[in-house]
C-alpha cells in the first residue's frame, strides 16, 4: 500500500482531510484563532504547520522568556504575512511567569497550543481548559504520578464542545496508521515479543548572556528530571506510546537498568536506558534508549507473532513479514537504519505527514462540532514511562500499582517571579 491508496481507503486515525462543508464552518467562516504558549523550537514547528496545513491562525503568542516572544512575533508576523493574514496584535503578546494566565484569557483565543516544558504542562492544561478555550498540549501529560492525577481530574472537566488533543503525532503517519490497521486486526496473530529503540544524539546546550541558574535550567531543561521527566518520559515516550497502542493497552511491570554514564554537563537525566515491560498475556516489550553523542537517530518497533512480524521505523520499510504479507510501498524508497534527527520534531521519511495530519484531525474535530478529549490516553502512555523510570531508578521490578501507590512527586525548586 502506499500514500496514495491508503487516503483512497481511509484510516483508523479518521486521518486526513477536512470535509468542505466543516472546514470553514468555525464561527461563521472564521478561522481557529490559535494562542501559542511557548515559542521554542517545538512549539515554533507545531504552531507553524497548524498555519500552513489547516484553517487554524496564530494571533496570539506567550513565552516567560522576552527574546523568545520577540523571536516567535517576528517568525509568525512572516509566517501571517506570506499566507495573507494580519499580524499579531501587540496586546496578545504576553511574556513572563503569569504569560499563560493572560493567554488563555484572552477572548480572541479559540485554542491553546501548550508547547511549554513537561513540568509545566498540566498546570498549563488546567488552565486553558478552565478557560473554556480547545487544547493541543505536547506530551508527556505530567511528569510524575501526581500531576498524571491532576490531569485526569481536568479530563472529567472538560466540556462536551472542547476539544482536547495530546501531541501523539507518530499514530497519525499515514505508513504507521496503515499498518496499525492490520496489525490490530490480527495480521501477526497472537504476538509474543515486541522491541523498540529510541537512539538520539545528544540535545545542544542553550546559552544566554546573564542567565541566573534558575534561567539556565529552564533554558536546559531537557537536561533536568524535574522539568522533562528524563529521556524516557520526554522523548522516548514516542515509542512506548505506539507498543501500547498496537497492543491495546499499558504494561503491567517493569524491569530496567540504564544511567548517565556519558554526559558530563549539567543536569540529572540519564543518557541510556534498557527496560523490559511486561504487557497482558505475558507479551514482552524489550526497549532501549541512547541520548548522547552525534552518531545519528534511529528509533522504531519491531513486533513478532505467531503469524509474522512487522517493523514499524521513523526510517526504512514499514512492512509485514509472514502468512500476510504486506508494505507500505512508499516506504521501500527510505533507508533503514540512522536517519537525520529533528530537534524540533518535525520528522521526515515515515513521519513526513504525521504531524500535518494529527493537526487536520485536531482541528475538524472543533470546526465539525465533534469534540474529543484525549487527556486519559495521554495519561495512560505516560505512567507506562513512568513505570520504566521507576524502575530504572530503584534498581528492581516495579509493578503498575506500586507505581501509582508510590506517588511520586517532583519540585520545581525555583520561585518564576523572579523573572517577572
Amino acid at each position: 500500500m502506499n500514500r496514495r491508496q491508503f487516503l483512497q481507503t481511509g484510516s483508523a486515525c479518521g486521518l486526513l482531510l477536512l470535509k468542505s462543508r466543516t472546514a470553514f464552518s468555525y464561527q461563521a467562516n472564521s478561522a481557529v484563532r490559535l494562542g501559542l504558549l511557548g515559542c521554542g523550537n517545538r512549539g515554533t514547528a507545531v504552531a507553524t504547520s497548524f498555519s500552513n496545513s489547516t484553517t487554524a491562525q496564530v494571533v496570539a503568542l506567550a513565552d516567560i522568556f522576552p527574546d523568545k516572544l520577540a523571536l516567535g512575533r517576528t517568525h509568525f508576523d512572516e509566517l501571517n504575512s506570506s499566507l495573507g493574514r494580519q499580524p499579531i496584535d501587540s496586546k496578545l503578546l504576553f511574556h513572563g511567569p503569569h504569560a499563560f494566565e493572560q493567554l488563555v484569557a484572552a477572548k480572541d483565543v479559540d485554542l491553546i497550543q501548550i508547547s511549554t516544558p513537561p513540568f509545566f504542562h498540566v498546570q498549563h492544561l488546567e488552565a486553558a481548559v478552565a478557560a473554556g478555550k480547545h487544547v493541543y498540549c505536547e506530551k508527556p501529560v505530567g511528569v510524575d504520578v501526581k500531576q498524571t492525577r491532576q490531569a485526569l481530574e481536568i479530563a472529567k472537566r472538560v466540556k462536551p464542545t472542547q476539544s482536547v488533543d495530546v501531541g501523539f503525532q507518530c499514530r497519525s503517519a499515514p505508513p504507521i496508521a496503515a499498518i496499525a490497521q492490520k496489525i490490530q486486526a490480527g495480521a501477526l496473530g497472537k504476538i509474543a515479543a515486541v522491541s523498540g529503540n529510541y537512539y538520539a544524539p545528544a540535545s545542544q546546550e542553550k546559552i544566554h548572556p546573564g542567565a541566573s541558574p534558575d534561567e539556565y535550567r529552564l533554558r536546559n531543561w531537557l537536561w533536568y528530571r524535574a522539568l522533562s521527566g528524563d529521556i524516557l518520559v520526554e522523548q522516548n515516550i514516542h515509542i512506548i506510546d505506539l507498543c501500547n497502542w498496537l497492543l491495546g493497552g499499558h504494561p503491567l511491570k517493569a524491569t530496567a537498568t540504564g544511567g548517565r554514564n556519558i554526559l558530563t554537563h549539567a543536569g540529572d537525566c540519564w543518557d541510556n536506558y534498557q527496560v523490559d515491560f511486561t504487557y497482558p498475556g505475558g507479551v514482552h516489550f524489550s526497549f532501549a534508549s541512547t541520548q548522547f553523542g552525534d552518531a545519528g537517530f534511529n528509533a522504531g518497533l519491531a513486533l513478532f507473532g505467531a503469524g509474522g512480524s512487522a517493523t514499524v521505523p521513523y526510517s526504512g520499510p514499514v512492512q509485514i513479514v509472514g502468512a500476510q504479507p504486506w508494505v507500505w510501498q512508499d516506504s521501500m524508497n527510505t533507508a533503514p537504519g540512522p536517519a537525520k534527527f529533528a530537534a524540533n520534531g518535525s520528522f521526515s521519511d515515515n513521519l513526513a505527514f504525521a504531524d500535518r495530519d494529527k493537526e487536520r484531525t485536531f482541528i475538524e474535530s472543533i470546526t465539525s462540532g465533534q469534540s474529543h478529549n484525549q487527556i486519559a490516553a495521554g495519561v495512560d502512555t505516560a505512567l507506562s514511562c513512568m513505570l520504566g523510570r521507576m524502575a530504572g531508578y530503584q534498581g528492581h521490578e516495579v509493578t503498575w500499582d506500586h507505581l501509582l501507590a508510590h506517588g511520586e512527586t517532583y519540585q520545581l525548586g525555583m520561585d518564576l517571579n523572579q523573572l517577572a
